[in-house]
């Protein structure tokens, strides 16, 4: 496979894709195509970027040079630091672009909302200070990969905001954390000996199982809050969940956590389309 594909984390992007399929469902005979796709483009290309960046900042660091995760471009040599760099800022000038033309066509304030956007993913394991390594990863992934996310792509199509929406957000926040949570239980070990203080570090073994456990919980009773009888077909995600759930609680560490971050991005793609399908009924 092409090292940048890889680079770009395919596992991960449900994350990037879930919310703007929730927010146009719900959003039901006011979509808009072009700006759904426009929004699409913004998520998918941020959520790339933050994979290179972080496969940049932590490379440098060294903070990869003993994963249990999939390959790093930086760590394994496979790609230049700087070339792994340049590509997560080509990611990032994307959605900038792709950004402006949904502020012209909407608000201006898209734009403050897409900076933040960029910063947040930079931040996370770059500069100076990134909070990543402070347990704040998860925090960041809610709010921008969830409540901006859906929100924004909402509104970009609709030009209208209402409490519901902001209801629906969260469960694609929930299951966008529950995707960084395993990724990091996974890793938590190692990450303490390099002194990544992630949020599954600063949580310990078993309040990181917790945590992912909770995640997946939340996604399935918000969903239920938006009080529409058609969303109860997100239950049938439910023997996904129980069989993640399950085999976090039963101990399962290290590399057999592996394919659990691909189940957890299957889950939150195939709970998007079913939370989808009850919004529009």
């Amino acid at each position: 496979m092409n090292k940048w594909i890889i680079g770009a984390r395919p596992r991960t992007l449900a994350a990037a894709v879930a919310p703007v399929l929730v927010a146009t469902a719900y959003a039901g005979s006011n979509w808009e195509p072009i700006r759904a796709l426009s929004a699409l483009l913004v998520s998918l290309s941020l959520q790339i970027g933050v994979n290179y960046a972080n496969d940049y900042s932590d490379g440098i660091r060294g903070t990869d040079d003993s994963r249990i995760g999939p390959v790093r471009l930086t760590a394994s040599g496979l790609a230049s630091p700087k070339s792994v760099r340049t590509a997560a800022i080509i990611s990032f000038l994307f959605a900038a672009l792709i950004g402006l033309t949904l502020a012209a066509a909407t608000s201006w304030w898209v734009i403050l909302l897409g900076a933040l956007a960029i910063n947040a993913a930079w931040g996370y394991t770059g500069g100076a200070k990134p909070y990543g390594y402070l347990g704040l990863g998860e925090i960041s992934v809610f709010l921008f990969f969830g409540i901006v996310a859906t929100v924004g792509s909402y509104y970009v199509q609709t030009e209208e905001l209402n409490l519901q929406i902001f209801i629906v957000a969260i469960p694609m926040g929930s299951l966008a954390c529950a995707i960084l949570a395993i990724n990091n239980l996974r890793d938590r070990a190692q990450d303490q000996i390099v002194g990544k203080k992630t949020l599954a570090v600063r949580l310990g073994d078993s309040g990181a199982r917790k945590l992912y456990i909770a995640l997946l919980i939340s996604a399935h009773l918000f969903a239920l809050l938006t009080l529409k009888p058609a969303v109860l077909l997100t239950l049938l995600a439910t023997p996904l969940t129980w069989s993640l759930a399950r085999g976090v609680v039963r101990g399962v560490s290290g590399a057999d956590l592996i394919p659990y971050l691909a189940k957890t991005g299957k889950l939150q793609l195939a709970f998007a389309l079913l939370f989808a399908l009850g919004l529009i009924i």
